[in-house]
């Protein structure tokens, strides 16, 4: 692995903060089992169990199981795909996402472009946090007999217990997901076939012979499910870096196919059939109605609360520190406690609100629609433009260029198109704005701010 030392502190380096500095050999700690029970625990949330019951509108299942389980599978061999390639350079040199940023967005650039995945994890950070806080109360409303009933306090523990969980580090991470991850995919995986058994009735007439539709529906999921984890896939470095040296390219890209294909393809699955079965939208909802008693409420409320600390440690915390650590030279955990703060004030008691549902959504295709465009930059960047050599003294260097006019050129360009079609927004984004970069580095001079 190509790591740089700083102790010299060459003329015209740039003081950049400790934690952003790449990762020796010998301090990577992730083993590749620990790295997949990650993977596991984030697919198992119940956003993706929501999106998977997303295919039932109004009692009417817009896509039958067939075209789900291939909708499902072609994002989730792309997500797969992107994973692999977009981690190399932090597996490769132990930097993290907001320094991989540098290489196509210059010094300053980087610190803007940086925000288009480290707003929407803080927002998501605190909406997921309140989301857990209901089901928290729920469990503590029935052990107490409703004798306890404040989800604000609840909001407080569970944020303060998440706090501490990423204040320990990665190594924290990796324990607390790994044990949750197994307690999931058992739990998970009874739901599943406890739906199949009782009302595989039901899910054959209303999903499985469902006419539904190979067009415009049927690629605008590939689309949602695609732009679920695209800010994972985005900041891939930030996960790589923590990666045990050692391994190939293609024994990483099977760390992220397999638990993602399972977890995610298991979740979306059960999202569809609980819909299908009981024609509502909720999924907390629908097991309620089909359970209906307090032991099978307080197993979802569990599900919900263990889902929430998994996703938001591996997919809301740390990207956003990072960013934070760049844009002010913050340490790591005074960075991770103002991350914990700003999520409290994205108010997300008002985010779950049923009201505000619509604005949640544009919230989510607004930001989607840049970050397909900023993949295709990072990855044209790394592998064509870099041919994957990267000097990195010089990308830490204060001499590096402030900004790139081509890279800013391609996202919001590639952005402002992929806005005539909504629903494949992230997929004409990413397209766009890849013909436009390459375009602009062909015929055009690089130019430094």
């Amino acid at each position: 692995m190509e790591n740089v030392m700083f102790e010299d502190e060459p003329k015209g380096q740039s003081k950049i903060a400790e934690d952003l500095l790449p990762i020796k050999d010998e301090k990577r700690t992730i083993g590749k089992f620990a790295y997949m029970s990650m993977w596991l625990g984030d697919g198992f949330n119940i956003g993706n169990i929501t999106l998977g019951s997303s295919i039932v509108v109004a009692g009417v299942a817009t896509m039958n199981l067939l075209q789900t389980l291939v909708a499902a599978a072609v994002a989730i061999i792309i997500v797969s795909i992107i994973f692999a390639l977009n981690d190399r350079l932090g597996y490769k040199t132990g930097i993290p996402y907001v320094m991989q940023l540098r290489l196509s967005f210059g010094r300053g650039g980087a610190k803007f472009s940086s925000l288009f995945r480290g707003v929407p994890a803080i927002v998501w950070y605190g909406f997921q946090s309140w989301t857990g806080a209901l089901a928290l109360n729920e469990i503590a409303k029935i052990l107490t007999n409703n004798r306890f009933n404040s989800t604000a306090i609840c909001f407080g523990i569970l944020m303060v217990m998440q706090l501490i969980l990423s204040l320990r580090g990665f190594e924290s991470i990796k324990t607390v997901t790994s044990v949750i991850s197994v307690i999931m995919m058992i739990s998970l995986t009874g739901l599943f076939i406890l739906l199949l058994v009782n009302h595989g009735g039901a899910i054959g007439q209303n999903l499985v012979h469902a006419k539904g539709s190979w067009g415009l529906t049927f690629f605008g999921f590939i689309v949602a499910f695609l732009g679920n984890y695209t800010a994972i896939f985005e900041s891939a470095a930030d996960y790589s870096r923590e990666l045990k040296p050692g391994m190939s390219n293609r024994k990483r890209g099977i760390l992220y196919f397999l638990p993602i294909a399972f977890s995610y393809g298991i979740t979306l699955l059960t999202g569809a059939m609980l819909a299908a079965v009981t024609k509502i939208a909720s999924p907390v909802n629908a097991m309620s109605q089909i359970f209906n008693n307090n032991w099978i409420t307080l197993f979802v409320s569990l599900f919900i609360v263990l889902g929430v600390i998994t996703t938001n440690a591996v997919a809301n915390i740390i990207p956003p520190t990072y960013v934070l650590t760049s844009l002010f030279k913050l340490p790591k955990k005074l960075s991770l406690a103002i991350v914990t703060i700003l999520a409290v004030f994205t108010f997300p008691w008002l985010l779950v609100q049923d009201s505000s549902s619509a604005g949640l959504t544009l919230f989510i295709h607004a930001y989607s629609i840049f970050l397909g465009p900023m993949t295709a930059i990072i990855l044209i960047e790394y592998y064509i433009e870099r041919k994957q050599r990267v000097d990195l003294k010089e990308l830490y260097s204060e001499n590096l260029r402030n900004s790139n006019w081509k890279a800013f050129t391609a996202l919001f360009v590639g952005a402002l198109i992929a806005l005539v079609q909504f629903d494949l927004s992230w997929l004409i984004g990413f397209f766009v704005s890849a013909v436009i970069y390459l375009t602009l580095n062909k015929f055009g001079k690089r130019t430094t701010d």
